[in-house]
């Protein structure tokens, strides 16, 4: 069959979206209309809806391959000729077919032998298909006969050149010959002809897109697809495609969405502004959110609002300036009451407004802008003057309103250029969010307010403690560090005043990457500036007693330590609760043993201040925080349940931050795997901006993937837990960093770079002397370094965590030394000894109810049994000279030891189903792997099963890995199987799911 060559009108350049997103149902049901003839398909949308991209991505599917397309666009202003869209679409029907279409360049467009003398007359509008027409019939002297003459002719054309589909894009701007001639064809449709239109409806005369009530007829398929914008999910998905690389954070996606309203186009010029203004800079968190919302308007959106304004009466326009000022959705009566019109015109314009697609009734009687970038393209055109003007008159009105929305108050204040009135309701505003626990507000109003000139030293005082006492407790905290830096330059700022900013800005910056020594040496300079805030000093001495910071030995932080001791026993009430909360969990995680005994201080007596409430939250999530470091897992899952839900309560969002990080960390730790990875994802997106929540979230989410086999997933999370800066990190996140890297190059065997990430995390352990959080580090140590011949590196290791234990109340360091002894007791080649070790090391693991580190010991208890079974076999060799008592003896202990061959191989098999459950793939592949090596293959508990056309567990592994670009040899080294049936396996998989080739896996 020769298929048709296509004709198709030039896309305008612009920055398309490489993945089609959102519009999946409306490509389906278009295609199944169109695949038969005749078919007609109304495609209707506002501006930058993508009703283009959506035509484009129907012309390429393969079940329209068949149709010959002819492409018209009706532009704006209208054509100087009649039917323009239709001639044009008609006009390159003479081109020479794409060289990349299979057609032959020798297909005739039409046979002119078999076409009404009536075609003649489309000789002089198409003089490019003259050689294909017949002579032109003399005229008739009637317009309204020439025009029906016409009409028949360019249906019977495009009868005889079929199966042809006609898609004529922006119909709103189409003349209105051009109206009627496709209500023409589309009321009696040629058999082999489908027609496809575009449009606004906003935009079309009357809101009729042909003119006049259209019905299809009865033996045409008709589809009408009212394109709609994309949600919050489709936009960050566009805008991940857009930007080239992994899912954008949602915090970042939903400002985007906030932006744009959905509209694609829209979306990828605000993207393609953004980009401009950010160069090559990381698009993501505070930095990204702060251009979005600064970001100009697109130039297309600008030409397109002034175009729609233009043709508004001045009323109309005064109202959308008024709206734009506003800022918000509002009622007609504020609307016209700031652009100065009487009740009759103000309706009159709003009804102008509407008609125009300029403003939308948001919500009910209440109008306003599509979205921000809209509203900011007329705000931007307003000259200075006018803005002052309608803000100064918004203020007065909102200023009459019960209840005052003063917040919008103070930015209308500020726009006015009111500086009174901009400090008076600006700290008002800034004092009510702060009282809702709306941080970001406060933060953002009072930077704002010290940024206004002129202010009065003891305004600058005011505002900036206020500032910075909001801002440590927020999540924001890249901007505000930059105002409080300032700040501490300004002359204005009392000497006390600058002992708190400076206070503040050291708390702010020990929580951001790379700022933690920085941070450190800024509180330690404001206690020489805190004398007169003694409650301020002994916090700022807390914080510098706090062991988890950096590579400070924690020799250097007892004299901190000691001087905090003193400041807890002089203080009371909330001041005494902020240092109990670091104090305690600071002993907690040096392995103090007296402090889980009487927890009697977590329940003080009520009433509780507001203060008071928030650090008993903090003593709570601080706790459960080092329970989770040390060992003592299911205390810490008791904490953070009371911490969270009191912080929560109290408002108090960075507790809540950290609070989720270690919740993520104590799932990992406790099995509770199912949707770990999604949540702890969404936490990070969500506290992108704090390192020390960014650390652990990233540990958890490389671990997780290090099971699965993931390990360049794993490389990549691993190296944002501090493990390059471990100076400037949160010291056990970044040694359990160390850990499971040592842990991922044991896994793709290579022992000696295991060994190196080993000895850089006890490197850190050595440096702070902390021995009770090297409880993940110590065994994947002591392996990596057994593994490269360094057996007595590790057992010199085993003895220094035997002594920086001793005493110390560490849980997971103490079944660490276990596995360590073990592991070395199996090198000796003293299994009884490495049984007994890894058995203890098992039982310390279950009460701490850690399953996954229960399940690797317990895989060393069956691996020793299995050693030990096979060892003592009978001896091969000449003929029995034994008595029968002797021989009696031998066969009893076969017997047993074949019994303990059984025993230890269902344990082995029973762990890979445990490994499986858990989610442990790699784990569970590991150890079928080990049963096949001994030669005892047993099939999991669960039996074998035909799968039919669903995945199997396996082809889901095989599928998942494909999905991350790996190649069969790395499959392969994953899942402990030959390449050769790894190839089996893609290729069962990709027939499975439907995909013709690895490629069509790939994740986007």
């Amino acid at each position: 069959m020769v298929t048709a060559p296509r004709h198709e009108a030039s896309v305008p350049a612009g920055t398309a979206s490489p993945v089609f997103v959102g519009r999946e149902s409306e490509l389906e049901v278009l295609t199944a209309a169109l695949s038969g003839q005749p078919a007609v398909a109304m495609i209707e949308g506002e501006a930058g809806v993508g009703k283009t991209r959506l035509v484009r991505e129907l012309l390429a599917r393969p079940e329209l391959g068949h149709l010959r397309v002819m492409l018209g666009r009706c532009r704006s202003p209208r054509e100087p000729f009649l039917y323009g869209a239709v001639l044009e679409a008609l006009g390159g029907l003479h081109r020479p077919p794409d060289p990349l279409s299979p057609a032959s360049p020798g297909v005739p467009l039409v046979d002119r032998n078999r076409l009404s003398p009536v075609t003649g007359v489309l000789r002089a509008p198409l003089p490019e298909l003259s050689e294909y027409l017949p002579e032109t019939p003399e005229p008739t002297g009637d317009p309204r006969s020439e025009r029906h003459r016409l009409f028949r002719a360019i249906r019977e054309l495009l009868s005889e050149i079929g199966p042809a589909l006609l898609v004529v894009e922006d119909l709103h701007w189409a003349d209105d010959g051009s109206r009627h001639l496709l209500r023409f064809l589309m009321a009696d449709l040629p058999r082999t002809l489908s027609i496809v239109v575009t449009y606004r409806r906003e935009d079309v005369p009357g809101g009729v897109p042909l003119g006049s009530a259209y019905r299809p007829p009865p033996d045409a398929a008709s589809v009408l697809v009212d394109l709609r914008p994309l949600d919050g999910a489709q936009v960050r998905a566009l805008a991940s495609a857009l930007l080239g690389r992994s899912p954008i954070s949602t915090e970042f996606a939903a400002k985007l969405y906030e932006r744009t309203a959905g509209i694609p186009f829209v979306v990828e010029e605000t993207l393609r502004a953004l980009r401009r203004s950010a160069g090559t800079g990381y698009l993501d968190g505070t930095r990204a959110k702060q251009l979005l919302e600064n970001v100009e308007v697109p130039v297309l959106l600008r030409e397109a609002m002034a175009e729609r304004l233009a043709g508004m009466p001045l009323a109309a326009v005064r109202l959308a300036q008024a709206a734009a000022v506003l800022g918000v959705p509002t009622g007609v009566e504020l609307l016209r009451e700031v652009a100065g019109l009487t009740e009759h015109r103000g309706h009159v314009a709003l009804t102008s407004t509407l008609g125009n697609g300029v403003l939308y009734e948001v919500d009910d009687c209440l109008y306003g802008y599509r979205h921000p970038l809209a509203r900011q393209a007329v705000y931007d055109v307003l000259p200075g003057h006018d803005r002052r003007r309608l803000h100064a008159r918004a203020l007065r009105a909102l200023e009459r309103r019960v209840p005052r929305p003063v917040v919008q108050m103070a930015d209308h204040s500020h726009r006015a250029g009111d500086a009174a009135q901009a400090l008076r309701y600006g700290e008002e505003a800034a004092d009510l969010a702060a009282q809702v626990g709306d941080v970001s507000t406060t933060t953002h109003l009072l930077q704002r307010l010290l940024k206004t000139p002129g202010l009065a030293p003891e305004d600058v005082d005011r505002l900036a403690v206020k500032l910075g006492r909001v801002a440590h407790t927020g999540l924001d905290q890249y901007d505000p560090v930059a105002t409080l830096e300032w700040l501490l330059s300004d002359p204005r700022l009392s000497t006390t005043a600058r002992g708190e900013v400076r206070f503040f800005l050291g708390m702010l910056m020990v929580r951001q990457i790379g700022g933690l020594e920085a941070g450190r040496a800024v509180i330690e300079t404001a206690l020489g500036e805190l004398g007169e805030r003694p409650g301020l000093l002994a916090r700022g001495v807390s914080i510098l007693a706090q062991p988890f910071y950096g590579a400070i030995p924690l020799a250097e932080l007892m004299p901190w330590r000691e001087r905090l001791r003193g400041l807890i026993a002089a203080s009371e009430g909330e001041v005494r609760l902020s240092l109990v909360a670091n104090h305690l969990s600071s002993l907690l995680h040096t392995g103090d043993p007296s402090i889980l005994r009487d927890l009697s201080f977590l329940s003080p007596e009520p009433p509780l201040s507001t203060g008071e409430q928030h650090h008993l939250a903090r003593v709570h999530c601080n706790m459960a925080d080092a329970c989770t470091c040390t060992g003592h897992y299911r205390q810490a899952k008791t904490l953070l349940e009371k911490g969270v839900r009191m912080a929560i309560d109290v408002g108090a969002p960075f507790v809540v931050s950290t609070a989720r990080a270690t919740q993520a960390r104590l799932a990992w730790f406790m099995g509770e795997w199912h949707g770990l990875a999604d949540r702890t994802a969404d936490f990070l997106d969500q506290y992108h901006d704090l390192f020390p929540v960014v650390s652990e979230l990233s540990l958890v989410l490389g671990s997780l993937a290090i099971v699965r086999g993931e390990w360049r997933e794993a490389e990549d999370w691993l190296a944002a837990t501090g493990v390059e800066t471990p100076r400037d990190s949160i010291t056990p996140v970044t040694i359990g960093g160390f850990a499971a890297l040592a842990r991922l190059r044991l896994s793709q065997g290579d022992h000696v770079l295991a060994a190196a990430e080993a000895d850089r995390g006890l490197e850190l352990a050595r440096a702070k002397g902390i021995w009770s959080w090297a409880g993940e580090l110590v065994p994947v140590a002591v392996d990596a370094l057994v593994e490269c011949g360094r057996t007595g590196d590790a057992e010199k290791l085993a003895d220094e965590l035997q002594r920086g234990i001793a005493g110390k109340d560490a849980p997971m360091a103490t079944a660490a030394l276990e596995m360590a002894r073990g592991r070395l007791a199996r090198t000796e080649g003293d299994l009884a000894a490495a049984l007994e070790h890894y058995d203890r090391a098992r039982r310390n693991y279950l009460r701490m109810s850690a399953p996954y580190y229960e399940a690797l010991a317990a895989e060393q208890v069956a691996l020793c049994r299995l050693d030990g079974a096979e060892a003592s076999g009978p001896a091969e060799g000449g003929e029995s000279t034994e008595s029968t008592e002797a021989t009696d003896a031998t066969e009893a202990t076969e017997a047993t030891d074949a019994t303990e061959l059984t025993d230890a191989t269902e344990e082995l098999s029973a762990l890979a189903d445990r490994f499986t459950e858990m989610g442990a793939t790699r784990d569970a592949d590991r150890c079928r792997h080990r049963l096949r090596s001994h030669g005892t293959v047993k099939p999991s508990r669960r039996g074998r099963r035909g799968y039919g056309d669903v995945l199997s567990p396996r082809e889901e592994d095989v599928a998942r890995l494909l999905a991350r670009g790996r190649t069969n040899r790395e499959i392969a080294e994953v899942l402990f199987l030959s390449p050769r049936t790894v190839e089996q396996h893609v290729a069962r998989t990709l027939r499975k799911l439907g995909k013709r080739s690895r490629t069509d896996l790939l994740d986007p």
